[in-house]
């Protein structure tokens, strides 16, 4: 340590010593600390902000070298933290995680009037219709800032939506007044995270800012797609065994339908194929007196209604081809003999 650094440390008051410790035991205390911008907070909203954080965070405000002091003395990567000490900010600290620390410091956040000289943080807009505020003065005051006012009905009203100040300008006093007389509180108050350091890592409010419900469909689809995957990638765990077993089963019993495989589970769904089977070769003989009388009386298929139209066009066509017909239908009658003879024997 150089000569200098001594007597800076030598002539540090006890009660700045005591702040120090008073960090450095906040910074130990908690899963996730961070570092907060209270610039434009009034003092009664910062007390009810603090007491509103009780039980879930601790807010310590102090001067900002002794918070620079406090983060260098832990050797735990907290004094990437002094990146972001300037202006008027706190230290908080909490057991929750990160994400959890800026969605409840942004859902605490509240409206507040616009002062004049302050910077607008985003589009100011009246809205269109009635202000509710008898005709007077007030119109012009309106239509100064930029509004198109009139008066209707007896009141001043709004044409419509006005922006009457855009991101980023001053806010002049005449503006400031208007919105205070309309009731528009245009910014929010509250505590800004500027960043927060847990188990290591650093993370900005750009990292924290997410949407939960969209974060958990994602979630849910990636867990989906995996097991999907492994289910068909045959790769076993305590969530795809279940539905891998099910699978396996239903493959197991097809190939021994198919193959014919003789078994107690699948001989049920194998007499129910050789029936079908045996309805449909039934279905296509014409001679009913050929078949056994429990297979009589079936529905033809379609495909015999388009056979009986085509005899039907073949008997128009004349003589010779009437011949032609007839013999091929001498042929099938004795095709369809020695079919119903061949079921015969087999009932």
């Amino acid at each position: 340590m150089s000569a200098e650094s001594q007597r800076k440390t030598e002539h540090i008051p006890e009660w700045k010593r005591e702040e120090i410790d008073n960090l450095v035991a906040t910074l130990e205390s908690y899963d996730s600390v961070g570092i907060v911008d209270l610039t434009g907070i009034p003092s009664q909203q910062l007390q009810d902000m603090r007491r509103d954080l009780y039980g879930t965070a601790e807010l310590r405000v102090s001067r900002n070298t002794l918070l620079v002091r406090a983060l260098e003395a832990v050797d735990e990567g907290f004094e990437q933290l002094t990146e972001y000490i300037s202006g008027h900010v706190g230290l908080i600290g909490t057991n929750d995680n990160p994400f959890g620390l800026y969605k409840q410091l942004e859902a605490s956040k509240t409206s507040a009037p616009i002062n004049a000289g302050e910077v607008a943080p985003n589009d100011i807009v009246i809205p269109e219709g009635d202000t509710g505020i008898d005709p007077g003065p007030f119109v012009g005051e309106l239509q100064s800032v930029g509004a198109n006012a009139r008066i209707q009905e007896g009141s001043i009203q709004v044409l419509e939506d006005s922006t009457v100040l855009e991101a980023g300008e001053e806010v002049s006093a005449d503006l400031s007044n208007v919105l205070s007389e309309l009731g528009i509180e245009p910014k929010e108050v509250g505590l800004d995270l500027r960043a927060v350091y847990a188990e290591g890592v650093l993370f900005e409010p750009e990292d924290l800012e997410l949407d939960t419900d969209e974060y958990r469909s994602d979630v849910e689809a990636a867990v989906g797609r995996a097991r999907n995957l492994a289910i068909n990638a045959s790769f076993p765990t305590a969530q795809t065994l279940p539905a891998q077993l099910g699978k396996a089963s239903g493959e197991a019993k097809n190939l021994a339908i198919h193959a014919s495989i003789e078994n107690e589970d699948v001989m049920p769904d194998l007499l129910s194929k050789a029936d079908g089977q045996v309805r449909a070769l039934a279905a296509q003989i014409d001679d009913q007196e050929a078949l056994p009388e429990e297979l009589r009386d079936l529905e033809q298929p379609e495909a015999e209604s388009s056979d009986e139209q085509s005899d039907d066009e073949s008997e128009a066509a004349g003589d010779d081809e009437s011949e032609a017909d007839e013999a091929a239908d001498e042929d099938e009658e004795d095709d369809d003999g020695d079919a119903g003879a061949a079921l015969g024997d087999m009932f």
